[in-house]
């Protein structure tokens, strides 16, 4: 079974910086962003193993474009695979039930 590495860039870096900050310092739930911040960061490391078990994005950003997404709890990574250099790239972090 091929492994991947798994990048992000600073877009998804700052996104996950703010769910974290948003749910500890706005929500006030120090806990809750922890517990969050770790299962993303867990779901979104275990892309380097068969990362195209995650569906292809089809709407809204990113969509038909050969992007793909993991959804985590009410969050959703959109990556991208450069088979080339068997790297998985996320691209960013967002809140699913919004429109992006």
């Amino acid at each position: 079974m091929d492994k991947y590495s798994v990048k992000l860039t600073s877009r998804a870096l700052r996104d996950l910086d703010g769910i974290y900050d948003y749910i500890a310092h706005t929500l006030l739930e120090p806990g809750t962003a922890l517990n969050l911040a770790g299962r993303l960061e867990n779901a979104i490391l275990s892309l380097e193993t068969m990362p195209y078990r995650c569906p292809e994005r089809k709407r809204g950003a990113y969509a038909n474009r050969g992007y793909r997404q993991l959804f985590v709890q009410n969050y959703t990574a959109v990556f991208r695979i450069d088979e080339a250099k068997k790297t998985v790239i996320v691209v960013t972090i967002r809140y699913s039930p919004s429109e992006f």
